[in-house]
């Protein structure tokens, strides 16, 4: 009798410790610990930004579309919708763009659940300004590298941080008027590299 008690113990002994095993392996498998990206991962990613109040009213939504081909390497797609209006002068500029980009994983932390990256991109865009002395729209060209933050909350989901422009490029071409093009290299994105950050969405499938 006191054998057969001892074996039913251990059974019940191993099915409880198999069970929180199989249960810690499950938690772990549904968060960000040692997260790594593989040839064929895709994401959306996506950032809202909302000003309002004062002389400026500011709306814009940027989602993009990725795929790794590697671990470290990913390109995508992207469309930009923006709409900014100024009470002052009456002014009002739409803004709707498409473009790809490319972004290389550099350095990992935290288990892997922090990544920093660097991101080029390339897009066009269509511009139509109203105030009151009428309506004006214009094309426009644009190329940008910029460096970013992933900081995975879950296997799945995690927080961008789209910190500054590091070099961009912008040819503009209105149809009344003549073209204009500016370039700006960020000689001091590492003296505040947090100066104006975009905080947006990732969701990994």
């Amino acid at each position: 009798m006191k054998t057969r008690f001892l074996i039913i113990l251990s059974m019940l002994t191993f099915s409880f410790a198999n069970a929180q095993q199989e249960n810690q392996v499950d938690s772990e498998m549904k968060t960000a610990k040692g997260i790594t990206f593989a040839h064929g991962d895709m994401f959306i990613e996506g950032s809202i930004q909302i000003t309002t109040g004062g002389d400026e009213d500011f709306y814009a939504f940027n989602p993009k579309f990725g795929y790794f081909l590697n671990d470290k390497f990913a390109v995508g797609g992207q469309l930009n919708f923006s709409s900014d209006k100024f009470e002052s002068t009456n002014t009002k500029t739409n803004v709707f763009g498409i473009g790809g980009f490319a972004r290389y994983y550099v350095l990992e932390l935290d288990k892997k659940r922090f990544k920093a990256y660097g991101e080029a991109g390339l897009g066009y865009g269509r511009n139509k300004v109203e105030n009151n002395a009428g309506s004006n729209d214009t094309n426009s060209l644009t190329a940008n590298i910029n460096v970013g933050l992933n900081y995975f909350l879950t296997k799945n989901i995690a927080v961008t941080f789209t910190l500054a422009n590091i070099l961009s490029y912008n040819s503009v071409s209105p149809e009344n008027g003549p073209s204009s093009n500016t370039f700006q290299l960020n000689i001091n994105l590492f003296e505040n590299i947090f100066d104006q950050p975009k905080f947006g969405l990732l969701y990994r499938f």
